[in-house]
């Protein structure tokens, strides 16, 4: 049996997940929070976790700064990260942290209770989408000339999430309504990734994300 604490702050997806892993026999769900400051509180109240699954991008302690918490408190719990990041900056500092596994919010049912299973059984897991994306950027960007200005801006993560969703064309009520903050935080988030960039407009913007690598 395999105990498990879920973090993720979005009640929907929450539920979903939930409800999913509930009905395999060999996961137990043992809690489920909305950030990382709650899943510690959990385990310091003497829940036991075998595998923590937490989204990298919570309010008040995100996913990152919570593996390395959980090292310290309960080192012998493995961390899972779900997101919709993939950029291979937060896969490799994850995993450089401490993470057990980074999965894309796309992954299907099979695939996250494999690799649930997978990491508990004391290995590591990249789901195959990101893997395919990782290996198919390496292929491409071998002989490609590497210019370093372009890696030295400090993102956060919600930055580039919202990177991500302009580049998917969506608007700024569309991107408030799916990461449920307010349209004027997603134009704040919008004009700092204008100005860190240095691009004029949001055509700009794009055109540098696709060719920095932060997004396909």
């Amino acid at each position: 049996m395999i105990n498990l604490i879920l973090a993720e702050d979005h009640n929907i997806v929450r539920n979903g997940i939930s409800m999913l892993l509930g009905a395999d026999k060999e996961i137990s769900i043992r809690g489920e929070a909305v950030n990382g400051r709650e899943v510690l509180n959990m385990i310091a109240e003497g829940i036991q976790a075998d595998i923590i699954l937490a989204d990298i991008n919570m309010p008040e302690m995100d996913g990152i700064t919570l593996i390395k918490e959980v090292k310290q408190l309960s080192p012998q719990t493995k961390v899972v990260m779900l997101s919709m990041l993939d950029n291979e900056k937060y896969v490799v500092q994850a995993f450089a942290d401490g993470a057990s596994g980074y999965l894309l919010k796309s992954i299907s049912a099979d695939e996250l209770l494999f690799a649930l299973k997978h990491v508990n059984s004391g290995n590591k897991y990249m789901c195959s989408e990101l893997s395919m994306r990782l290996l198919d950027k390496l292929l491409h960007t071998v002989n490609t000339p590497f210019d370093q200005s372009r890696h030295e801006i400090d993102f956060s993560l919600r930055e580039i999430e919202i990177l991500h969703l302009i580049a998917e064309g969506l608007t700024n009520s569309e991107m408030s309504d799916k990461l449920f903050i307010s349209k004027r935080t997603i134009e704040g988030h919008r004009q700092s990734l204008i100005e860190k960039t240095g691009s004029r407009n949001t055509a700009a913007l794009i055109r540098f994300a696709v060719l920095s690598g932060i997004v396909q």
